[in-house]
């Protein structure tokens, strides 16, 4: 599982979601905002007022997760639905996005493929 690759999708997915999720915090990284479909489901979100905190925070600590090779394992799976719904955006919504989707999605499933001998008793 310490493979040199699977060390280097592990930290690249870590950076990737501490810094995006931080950048939902703080917002030090300008981005366009989308139009169309895609700008009303992210202002429809932003109107909640807790949606983009949660997610940003649960980013940082997924992230924070993976770069300290802590509970790597439990991290993949938190990240999971959230990998599933950033792809399903970029599909349907967003398509200048999608590469990066794709990657994010790709990542974390070559990393729970790698940490699969920990999931097994969940199927049994």
């Amino acid at each position: 599982m310490n493979s040199m690759f699977t060390k280097i999708v592990r930290i690249a997915l870590g950076l990737t979601l501490v810094v995006f999720g931080a950048n939902k915090l703080i917002n030090f990284i300008p981005m366009e905002a989308p139009t169309g479909s895609a700008g009303d489901f992210m202002s429809s979100l932003n109107a909640t007022g807790y949606i983009f905190p949660v997610l940003g925070v649960l980013e940082v600590i997924i992230g924070a997760m993976l770069l300290l090779k802590k509970w790597v394992a439990f991290a993949l799976i938190l990240l999971a639905p959230i990998s599933i719904n950033i792809l399903l955006f970029h599909l349907f919504l967003g398509i200048s996005g999608l590469p990066v989707a794709v990657v994010i999605l790709l990542f974390n499933g070559i990393l729970i493929y790698k940490h699969w001998q920990q999931y097994k008793p969940l199927f049994y």
